[in-house]
């Protein structure tokens, strides 16, 4: 899901733990949208790409 959603093979951070922490921050994304019952990755990252304020939203923030 991560490779095909975020693209990971083109990612170009290549150094020291920069794979790891951006692997665990697209995780993080995928875990708070399936909690908030999305089944759509790529459809909800578009839809909360178009407003800031949307993520926030999702996670209580705002």
């Amino acid at each position: 899901m991560r490779d095909v959603t975020y693209d990971e093979d083109r990612c170009q951070i290549r150094t020291e733990t920069g794979p790891e922490v951006m692997a665990a921050l697209r995780n993080a994304a995928i875990g708070a949208l399936r909690t908030a019952g999305i089944a759509n990755i790529a459809a909800a990252n578009r839809h909360h790409a178009r407003d800031s304020t949307r993520p926030l939203a999702l996670l209580g923030i705002i």
